[in-house]
């Protein structure tokens, strides 16, 4: 009998060990990534914020520096910050809209299934695939002024060659179909499957109302596909924000800094002066959360209407 009381009494313990077990096993599996989220994320954002309070010789000044950045126009590298942010303000302008309209766009005559349809699709996402460096390399063949094709079918024809790297507007104008060029088939393929989700019955009931085809993509699939069009516009908005390689790579911030954005200013000042260069970090990285906040609410707010 004693021997019976004591194997019952054992069995929750056992329970409690093999659970113990499990959990402490899956936290093992999860050690490796912790410690490089923590050496690549957690560690450096917390050290950025710190640096953004200190001075060049590591003493706190607390607000000091984010105060002589925005307002303190004595401040050496204010006026490139505000240029910086300006910058990016007119590459987000631009670049987001054209980022939806025309994958949406495409989505919408892939939906159709023309002959090919799949080839194109393909074609179209193919680009995203490419390191930014290989899509730049290949862009100053096509853009470059003595080399580039563009310049040389003019030449050939007997046009006027444009400095399209080295002249505005045809610097803003080639880091936009660059962009558009290189990352619309990321937003083809998330919308594409937006119009996949519609029921097509829908279609047919617009059908039979009457209503034409363009009638239709407005009043039928574009509110239907309200989610999948505000997942773009985030994704896309915080991408455009975060624009460094195009310029960095395609027009050096030229000409005349006029498409030197905001990064461009971050990692210039990054190893010099780290403690002006976090301050302007956590300025931008506001600036994007404020957005997305604001497009948040906008979006539950018209949801619940």
């Amino acid at each position: 009998m004693k021997s019976e009381i004591t194997d019952v009494s054992e069995k929750p313990a056992l329970r409690k060990l093999q659970l113990f077990k499990r959990q402490f096993s899956g936290f093992l599996f999860a050690i490796p990534f912790l410690v490089v989220f923590t050496m690549f994320f957690i560690y450096p954002f917390f050290s950025g914020i710190v640096q953004s309070f200190q001075n060049k010789k590591g003493e706190f000044v607390w607000f000091q520096n984010y105060y002589n950045i925005l307002f303190n126009q004595d401040f050496t590298y204010a006026e490139d910050f505000s240029r910086g942010l300006k910058n990016t303000l007119i590459f987000v302008v631009f670049s987001v809209p054209l980022l939806i309209v025309i994958p949406l766009f495409i989505a919408i005559l892939l939906d159709i299934k023309p002959a090919g349809y799949k080839v194109f699709r393909a074609l179209l996402f193919m680009p995203t695939v490419f390191s930014i460096s290989a899509v730049i390399l290949m862009w100053k063949r096509v853009l470059e002024v003595e080399t580039g094709f563009i310049n040389g079918v003019l030449k050939a024809l007997n046009l006027e060659q444009i400095n399209f790297l080295g002249s505005q507007p045809w610097a803003w104008i080639s880091l936009l179909v660059v962009t558009v060029w290189w990352t619309m088939g990321t937003n083809i393929v998330i919308l594409g499957a937006g119009l996949k989700n519609i029921d097509k019955a829908v279609y047919e009931a617009a059908s039979i109302d009457g209503a034409s085809y363009i009638r239709t993509v407005f009043s039928v699939t574009l509110p239907l596909m309200g989610g999948q069009i505000f997942v773009v516009l985030i994704m896309t908005l915080l991408a455009s924000f975060n624009v460094y390689g195009q310029p960095r790579m395609l027009t050096s911030g030229g000409p005349n800094h006029s498409t030197e954005v905001v990064l461009m200013v971050i990692t210039e000042n990054l190893f010099d002066r780290p403690y002006v260069a976090a301050a302007m970090a956590l300025m931008l990285g506001a600036i994007m959360i404020v957005i997305s906040l604001g497009q948040a609410a906008i979006a539950r707010r018209r949801s619940s209407d």
